[in-house]
């Protein structure tokens, strides 16, 4: 196996904070739920806690530091003070050979054996720790086992992953509410109740529809909303507002127009010489006010805009004239 510290990614003199970040991210990054399409996405990801298991562990770090063991975590015996009675290798060099140490690997790592072992008998220590806290992983911390993960590493399960998804809806969609399906990357396609009033921005959270973690119990989907732009209204807040064309002989004259809403065209009466950008008020036919009393929307506001025929015809620019000539007046007055 490679160096754990440059699996890591980090140097020999790297702090165990430093070293634990570090592997949380690449855990993140490496693993195989993640990257479901990648064949070695596992044998990276084994690789990736082998390296923790080695220098994510204080004991196990300093050992290996020392060369006493490899980057597998197998020992690397490099001598013997003395040999022993009985075919045991001695280690401390006690008076009479009476004190020794030995030592095996298996599935349950290093294992430390000692006979009448008296003080000053020197030796490796229990190297196997669990992750995060001194919880022991899988399989006693053998090599290729996945270890345990805080629910901070992979979501709001322990063991899961969190995913982002995005869901694009129309405005009438957000304002009344709808149900809409969503695919996400782990290739699931669910379906996401959208409440009435939601907005832009705004985040809906699926219980277990995450990445399964090596516990197998799976995060939580966050779908992030976007409320598509509207071709008629602009959102304010609340409310809504609409720019309204009219005719000139409206705005002269008055009449009865038809406003669309999201529930429906409505009917506003504009008042004779209404001039171009006055603002009419509908109230309650804006969106659902978010955390107000039940039923309670904002309002719709309606802008005039005098709007002249495609072509303008003889009659209306002779008719302009005459207005232009009997009744001049100077709307820029106030201009300065």
């Amino acid at each position: 196996m490679r160096d754990p510290y440059t699996i890591l990614g980090v140097s020999k003199g790297a702090s165990a904070a430093d070293i634990k970040a570090a592997y949380r991210k690449l855990a993140k990054k490496l693993h195989p739920d993640a990257n479901k399409h990648d064949a070695k996405a596992a044998s990276r990801f084994s690789e990736l806690n082998a390296a923790y298991e080695i220098v994510g562990d204080d004991d196990k770090r300093k050992a290996f530091d020392r060369g006493e063991i490899d980057a597998e975590g197998k020992p690397r015996f490099r001598g013997f003070e003395g040999a022993q009675p009985g075919g045991g290798f001695g280690q401390g060099g006690g008076p009479g050979g009476a004190n020794f140490e030995s030592f095996s690997f298996g599935t349950d790592g290093f294992q430390r054996r000692g006979a009448g072992a008296g003080p000053g008998a020197g030796g490796f220590e229990d190297l196997l720790r669990g992750m995060f806290g001194g919880r022991a992983s899988p399989g006693g911390g053998a090599r290729g086992h996945f270890n345990q993960f805080e629910a901070e590493d992979f979501g709001a399960q322990a063991g899961g992953q969190d995913l982002i998804a995005e869901l694009t809806v129309t405005l009438p969609e957000a304002a009344a509410g709808t149900q809409a399906r969503v695919h996400l990357p782990t290739g699931k396609e669910v379906e996401v109740k959208i409440p009435a009033g939601i907005t832009t921005g705004q985040q809906i959270r699926l219980k277990g529809q995450g990445y399964a973690g090596p516990s197998g119990r799976a995060g939580d989907a966050i779908i992030t909303i976007t409320v598509a732009p509207h071709p008629v209204f602009k959102v304010d807040g609340d409310d809504l507002r609409i720019e309204l064309p009219i005719t000139l002989y409206e705005a002269v004259l008055g009449a009865k127009v038809r406003v669309p809403t999201l529930d429906g065209a409505v009917e506003l009466a504009i008042p004779p010489d209404t001039n171009a950008g006055r603002t009419f008020r509908l109230k309650g036919k804006g969106l659902k006010v978010k955390g107000g009393a039940k039923g309670a929307h904002g309002d719709l506001f309606v802008t005039v805009r005098v709007v002249l025929p495609d072509k303008t015809s003889d009659e209306l620019k002779e008719l302009a004239k005459k207005l232009r000539d009997a009744s001049p007046y100077d709307p820029r007055k106030d201009l300065g």
